[in-house]
């Protein structure tokens, strides 16, 4: 159907547009190596989530169609791979304009036979002394075994002459005991990478064997693993998990270079891959190292302008901010505003405070060193009831949460996993309070995104804070679901998936099929990161189809395609890729107006979050933060830098009209954030000076009104006589 796409090139669609922020003119230099590696770092993630599962069932059940294409599973890893080839090309020549670019300011990754001779034996020497002592050679052929090859870890690999067959040499290129960016110029500017070095000299590994060829290979397996379960053995499965996934089988092979045939041929035989999943890559392998390289010059031309989160304007510094949230609503926005001055600052009081009695949250993923894992262990220790959900199934999160696990016990913190079938990945927050005379008052945050001050600098999310007993109660009814292992069917206010969202917005969606129906003006909007949906696709082309207009903010995948003649007319989608990641997820539904339903929560409009996840999704309800999101969702749809247009075909283009102004919503948001604490700080310095002088101005009315006074009791006393 032509406006449908199939899942996975539509998420290689949004790599796509990642990787054009590193050839993007408006993008500074060294920021422009960041989304080269974060193009690679996502496309290995792919390759092992995504890529891992369509094999399974390419294996399992290859007849089973895509729903949305109509391609079997061994159709859809074709056309993976086909795409995933022809943008190569793209990401090295984005890395190699860069690099040449900052040659100007000294950068210059130097090719072994391009060094100096004063360089190229600085190296040789280097090998000998800081790498060879820490590397083995292992030569491989049918009567020796061949070594496990750990996931994403680079290897050196060298054909050996031999009599009969094919004869491998492979070497381990990571070593922990030195950098990986070797520095030839004092700055570190000039540098080389310690695989291509030890590559250069692997034939040192193999004394008594003639190199025939060499390359650097690496390896990327499957990740595509879960465990189900709850209850004290969880944990110890889940652990058993982690380590199971080290040794899923192979996806990917990169190559550094043509490599014989016979050689290669071998080594997919041995790690049972097709020559169809063998990519050449002519850049390095692994593009993590071009992070270190922007530490290397400060030149404020090579670096965005440096933004730091603001202290949220409102939120004042006198009162505690459980008090501040019951008087009030209170809508937060990340990275412009700050999570310590925030949501760290809630928990931090609520632990230290005598009267809050409990605290209870999810956990999906946390930052190193975690202020609110200190902050819940704090108030575990202070006496207070500490239930915390922690999802040990997080992907490739699921090392930390486990060893958090532990410490929040051991802090006497009540730890539960969730649900048996279903990853918990809510944002919720519930604080219980003594309220003065008697009974409690309750603080119930819902967010966007994770509590991990690390992200909530680098990601754009939302999260309310509200003091309404309906939501709270909800809030301890999707508590009390977690610990029992049950699923919330009723709600008051909340959308609770798996069971009590997905029906809530088809219904929502509903109510704008018919007011159109009627001839009103239905509108329906979202910001989400990605759309999959069925129903929900159903739904939204239904409302197409009845005349409401649709507008759709879709950071990633999107199986929904926007203005298909007769089917999605009335759908606009667009997609935000830029400085910061886009996180937040906003439903609209509704024309301006205190009719319109607005609310946010943690998930997107796909099948994974909204009937196989535990989710939650909050109203706004606060006029004036609904009127504060709707002006978010305009400045982004307003978005002419950053924002691209989905085309009816499916491809996406910048939208740049000359006349207009331009505007990157993020660092408008960005300049808003430092606008409104100016504006507060505006205030209050007038209100001072407004009390300076009303101060003044009663301290030079005080002797006449000391003289009244004197001569008051002469007054009351003649009257009373006159009486």
């Amino acid at each position: 159907m032509e406006y449908l796409e199939n899942r996975e090139l539509s998420w290689l669609k949004f790599n796509k547009r990642v990787l054009e922020e590193a050839t993007d003119p408006d993008t500074p230099l060294l920021e422009r190596l960041s989304f080269s590696a974060i193009y690679q770092s996502n496309l290995d993630e792919f390759f092992m989530v995504r890529v891992g599962s369509v094999t399974d069932k390419a294996k399992e059940n290859d007849g089973k169609k895509d729903k949305f294409s109509g391609m079997t599973p061994s159709q859809q890893l074709d056309a993976v791979f086909t795409a995933v080839r022809r943008m190569q090309p793209s990401v090295e020549e984005a890395l190699k304009k860069t690099m040449s670019e900052l040659a100007a300011y000294g950068f210059e990754h130097v090719s072994f036979d391009k060094a100096t001779k004063e360089e190229q034996a600085f190296l040789e020497m280097y090998f000998k002394r800081e790498l060879k002592p820490f590397i083995s050679g292992i030569v491989v052929n049918d009567a020796l075994p061949f070594p496990f090859l750990r996931n994403k870890e680079i290897y050196a690999v060298v054909q050996l002459s031999a009599k009969k067959g094919v004869s491998i040499g492979i070497i381990p290129a990571n070593t922990s005991s030195s950098e990986r960016i070797i520095h030839l110029s004092p700055d570190g500017k000039r540098f080389i990478l310690e695989e291509e070095v030890i590559l250069r000299f692997a034939h040192q590994m193999f004394k008594n064997y003639k190199v025939i060829d060499r390359a650097l290979i690496r390896v990327t397996r499957s990740a595509d693993i879960m465990a189900s379960g709850r209850g004290p053995e969880f944990r110890r499965r889940m652990e058993e998990l982690v380590d199971k996934r080290q040794r899923l089988a192979p996806v990917r092979l990169e190559i550094s270079d043509v490599f014989s045939r016979d050689a290669l041929d071998y080594i997919c035989r041995k790690l049972k891959l097709k020559n169809v999943r063998v990519f050449t890559s002519r850049i390095p392998l692994d593009l993590s190292y071009l992070y270190t390289l922007q530490e290397y010059d400060t030149d404020p031309r090579l670096h965005y302008v440096p933004r730091s989160p603001r202290k949220p304007a409102a939120l004042s510094d006198t009162r505690p901010v459980f008090q501040q949230v019951k008087s009030k609503d209170i809508l937060l926005s990340y990275p412009f505003e700050s999570i310590n001055l925030s949501f760290i600052r809630l928990l931090q009081e609520s632990a230290n405070d005598p009267k809050v009695v409990s605290v209870k949250i999810t956990l999906y993923r946390l930052a190193r060193n975690s202020k609110i894992i200190d902050a819940l262990c704090t108030a575990a220790e202070q006496g207070k009831e500490v239930l915390v959900m922690i999802e040990l199934r997080a992907r490739f999160d699921e090392e930390n949460n486990i060893e958090w696990s532990k410490q929040l016990q051991e802090a006497g913190v009540k730890v539960i996993y969730g649900p048996k079938e279903y990853k918990a990945h809510s944002k919720l927050l519930l604080i219980t309070r003594k309220a003065q005379g008697g009974g409690y008052d309750y603080v119930t945050q819902i967010g966007t995104g994770n509590y991990n001050e690390k992200t909530a600098a680098l990601y754009t999310d939302l999260m309310l804070l509200t003091a309404d007993r309906d939501i709270a109660a909800d809030a301890e009814a999707v508590f009390a679901s977690l610990l029992n292992g049950t699923y919330i069917e009723n709600t008051r206010k909340l959308l609770v998936s798996p069971l009590a969202l997905r029906p809530q917005v088809l219904a929502l969606m509903d109510e704008q099929i018919e007011l159109a129906e009627n001839g009103g003006s239905g509108y329906i909007a979202a910001k989400i990161n990605s759309l999959n949906d069925p129903a929900v696709i159903a739904k939204l082309i239904e409302a197409s189809q009845a005349g409401v207009k649709v507008e759709l903010i879709v950071r990633g995948l999107c199986c929904l395609i926007a203005g298909v003649p007769g089917f999605t007319d009335n759908i606009s989608i667009r997609s935000i890729v830029g400085r910061f990641l886009e996180h937040s997820r906003i439903f609209i539904f509704g024309k301006d107006g205190r009719s319109q339903k607005i609310y946010i929560g943690s998930a997107d409009y796909m099948s994974r979050n909204t009937v196989r996840r535990v989710e939650v999704a909050a109203p706004v309800e606060d006029e004036r933060l609904k009127k504060r999101i709707r002006d978010m969702f305009r400045t982004m749809m307003r978005d002419n830098i950053k924002a691209r247009i989905m085309l009816s075909d499916g491809e996406y283009v910048r939208e740049r009209r000359s006349r207009e102004k331009p505007l990157n919503s993020q660092e408008y948001f960005y300049e808003e954030a430092y606008r409104r604490l100016e504006d507060k700080s505006t205030k209050q310095k007038q209100l001072r000076v407004n009390l300076e002088k009303s101060s003044v101005g009663k301290a030079v009315k005080k002797p006449a009104v000391r003289k009244t006074a004197a001569k008051a009791p002469a007054k009351r006393g003649r009257k009373k006589k006159g009486e």
